[in-house]
């Protein structure tokens, strides 16, 4: 069972793609500032889905530790 911090991780992941999509619905290039932009939050999600990783793993081995 994913717990609440993972819901808010997950939500933020969320925003994070959608302001990634809404970057490369623009008509025009992107300028340096918002290329930069891009790659912070490139890196943010994969820390963030790194952290959601790390949740899951955690969660099922307490899980297996309980069936035992």
């Amino acid at each position: 069972m994913m717990t609440i911090p993972a819901n808010a991780i997950k939500q933020e992941v969320r925003q994070l793609i959608d302001a990634q999509i809404e970057t490369f619905s623009q008509p025009s290039c992107l300028t340096s500032p918002q290329l930069r932009e891009y790659h912070e939050r490139f890196e943010k999600i994969r820390m963030l889905c790194q952290e959601l990783d790390e949740i899951a793993w955690s969660s099922r081995e307490r899980h297996l530790e309980m069936a035992s």
